[in-house]
């Protein structure tokens, strides 16, 4: 691969501005201030900015599509800083759904299906969605009434542990039914 020859006009791709305007970089005229240590009110920028240098701290807009927008005066990397905690945070809070699959066919025996059922409770004691599945492969889709007899006799057995989340899906040539935990009492 040749290397291509340096260009002096190239220009670098503009960095990402930050997600909030601080100090000389807000456009208002006015601004609404909030927080704990100034005094809360409509103000000038010039003056709202004086404020935040008296006090050797920035500010910073926090609601940019308010009339007049709304600013803060605070540290702006320590603010910066307990925005990426706040978000940490909930990130850790959100509930990760993990979604287990079991596969059958159309004439799984019933060792087969004891074994995956077991699976299936084990799957849903961790709190996992189970997603079961009957694959018809090649001619195997006219025998439907035996998928859907299987699923059914799957849920069931899943009777205490789960529940379905809908009725049975045929999508091409698999049979679909997601069953969801029972909530711990």
């Amino acid at each position: 691969m040749a290397q291509q020859p340096f260009n002096r006009n190239f220009r670098r791709p503009v960095q990402k501005e930050d997600e909030h305007r601080i100090n000389q970089r807000i456009r208002a005229a006015q601004v609404r201030l909030v927080g704990d240590n100034v005094e809360q009110g409509i103000f000038d920028t010039a003056q709202a900015l004086a404020m935040a240098q008296a006090q050797s701290l920035d500010l910073v807009e926090i609601v940019p599509t308010a009339t007049p927008p709304v600013c803060r005066v605070v540290d702006y990397s320590k603010f910066k800083y307990d925005q990426k905690k706040k978000q940490k945070e909930i990130k850790a809070k959100a509930a990760k759904t993990v979604i287990k699959e079991i596969r059958f066919g159309p004439q799984t025996d019933d060792h087969d299906f004891d074994f995956k059922l077991k699976h299936a409770i084990g799957f849903l004691k961790e709190n996992a969605k189970v997603k079961a599945y009957v694959h018809f492969v090649g001619r195997q889709i006219v025998f439907k009434d035996q998928g859907v007899a299987l699923l059914k006799r799957f849920i069931a057995g899943l009777e205490e542990y789960g529940k379905p989340e809908g009725e049975l899906k045929l999508e091409g040539k698999r049979m679909i039914v997601f069953l969801a935990p029972k909530p711990k009492k």
